[in-house]
């Protein structure tokens, strides 16, 4: 006999997961209990069940398996609601799970109980509870398939308290998951192809799903084999080497940038694993006038602003190689614009190589990052002012190397997401980069990463005001209100936790300091770089004044 909490870890132990994050409460102990004899699987305790949801979404992000989060009933489980959400908007694999009331209770008006399934339903691919001892191993491995399954997300489970403290006579074993593979309609290769061939300046976008899906190799042979030019989404970076003498940078700025002259000029649109919740399609098609060829896993939302004429679903690798063999010996002349956008881009990163003002200009703080970064190390950019001028500026070489949330979009994820991120990938050093807003929402995982030993590296970019709402209204309203406010000593708050922290006071201290924080095994850093945002309405300005000579 096992009890039903023993059942459920064993059951993710034969499904791989190595980590569970979350906080125990009165009505989990058993599951939080089974998790720590556990030897296969390590529980990483933390100080926010909120943190604990970003460290498994990033987790399930970088490694394709589901990363999973616990919590108690009530507040707790509450508390998780973020991250999941999160998850189901970056199409993330991720398991939470929590307590419930027992069934002696649940269905009546009762001290922390309210309906947790109908909570999360709205926010999971799946969500169920669990009624009965002998199902758990099964219901568990639903919301595991679930997770993983077609377009990933996040499932969730709750369990009642007196589910939990049941026996169950025999362990479920797992089914395996089959390996899914589907390939293009070959008449929908053929029109699409034809459409592409024919066309004067086809461009490519791609997205997220390119880089979660393993399609990289693929689609750069494509690239280099066509020279047609390509542009990523925020989240989509590193799909394409900016390197590559086709990259185009990113679309998705709040206003009109250098790349969307591209998308200006182009007659055919091929859109590969771009989904809605990265940006708004009027970024790019605002007359709804183009020709559009869609590439992804699953189907694509209506928007009046991208009228799909061609709509392959299919795995991308698949369908990626069959437009690039059907395309065979088709070389697109690289228009004009494509090498006008890479020398304005180059020259606004140039600010950044010279710049010696302080407190730092953004494009300074994102060409030092740049330089001290390992082309495979991990960047965590979070949601704000900053999120702009990395998304743009910061040259990603690699996938999964320049993480941004651009579904949800939340604030604060990158904190407790670098936890998740160093130790999903253990050999890279990981800088999760923060506006001290996003900062001080959730700080205190710092005592989570020196508790758990887990090495990373913390930059925060200080204005002492939420800089991306200051920016938004004063280039809405022409002037911005109630987005000031005040901070700790930074460094005497890191130090406070056990961390190492720093104020840099010069270009070449934060490139010191940088570099000897990456380089550290052992010790969580926190480096504090004070930045001047009137770089923003300057560079609003300048993409106002663009014009196609760019």
């Amino acid at each position: 006999m096992v009890s039903v909490a023993e059942n459920i870890v064993k059951t993710l132990e034969e499904r791989g997961i190595k980590y569970v994050f979350g906080i125990p409460g009165e009505e989990n102990i058993r599951l939080v209990d089974a998790i720590h004899n556990s030897d296969k699987i390590r529980f990483i305790l933390v100080r926010h069940e909120q943190g604990a949801s970003f460290m498994a979404e990033v987790y399930g992000r970088l490694t394709g398996l589901p990363g999973v989060a616990t919590a108690t009933l009530g507040p707790g489980a509450i508390n998780l609601l973020l991250g999941v959400a999160d998850a189901f908007t970056t199409s993330t694999p991720m398991i939470a799970i929590t307590a419930q009331g027992g069934l002696n209770r649940i269905y009546k008006e009762s001290h922390q109980v309210i309906d947790l399934e109908a909570m999360f339903r709205p926010i999971t691919k799946w969500a169920g509870t669990l009624y009965t001892a002998k199902a758990s191993g099964e219901v568990l491995m639903k919301a595991y398939n679930n997770a993983v399954s077609g377009r990933p997300g996040p499932t969730y489970l709750a369990i009642p308290q007196d589910v939990e403290e049941e026996e169950v006579d025999t362990v479920t074993a797992p089914l395996p998951i089959p390996k899914e593979k589907s390939f293009p309609d070959q008449s929908l290769i053929a029109k699409a192809t034809d459409i592409i061939a024919h066309a004067k300046h086809p461009i490519l976008l791609a997205g997220t799903g390119v880089v979660r899906e393993h399609a990289v190799s693929e689609l750069r042979t494509l690239v280099k084999e066509t020279h047609i030019p390509v542009a990523t989404t925020f989240m989509g970076k590193g799909a394409v080497s900016d390197e590559d003498p086709y990259a185009l940078g990113v679309v998705g700025f709040m206003v009109k940038d250098y790349e969307n002259f591209a998308f200006d000029e182009a007659d055919v649109l091929i859109s590969v694993g771009y989904s809605f919740s990265e940006f708004d399609p009027k970024k790019i098609n605002p007359n709804s006038d183009k020709t559009i060829i869609h590439l992804n896993s699953f189907g694509p939302e209506t928007d009046s602003h991208f009228p799909i004429t061609v709509n392959i679903i299919s795995t991308l690798n698949e369908s990626i190689k069959a437009i690039r063999k059907s395309l065979v010996a088709r070389h697109f002349e690289s228009p004009f614009y494509a090498e006008n956008i890479r020398k304005t881009l180059a020259k606004e990163r140039a600010i950044g190589a010279s710049d010696t003002a302080y407190p730092f200009k953004p494009q300074t703080l994102v060409y030092v990052t740049r330089v001290v970064m390992p082309d495979k190390g991990i960047v965590l950019v979070d949601t704000g002012a900053l999120k702009m001028w990395m998304a743009r500026l910061y040259p990603t070489y690699e996938p999964n190397t320049c993480l941004i949330d651009n579904g949800l979009s939340t604030m604060s994820w990158t904190l407790p997401g670098a936890i998740g991120a160093k130790l999903a990938v253990p050999d890279q050093p990981v800088l999760a980069v923060m506006g001290d807003g996003s900062f001080m929402m959730n700080s205190q995982e710092i005592e989570t990463a020196v508790r758990e030993k887990i090495p990373m590296t913390i930059l925060i970019w200080t204005d002492k005001a939420y800089g991306l709402i200051k920016w938004k209204m004063d280039l809405e309203l022409g002037h911005h209100s109630e987005v000031d406010f005040s901070n700790p000593d930074f460094v005497k708050y890191a130090k406070s936790f056990g961390a190492v922290g720093h104020l840099a006071t010069s270009r070449e201290d934060l490139k010191e300091s940088l570099e000897k924080a990456l380089s550290d095994e052992e010790h969580v850093n926190v480096i504090i770089a004070p930045v001047d945002y009137e770089e923003n309405n300057k560079l609003l300005q300048k993409l106002g004044d663009l014009t196609i000579s760019i």
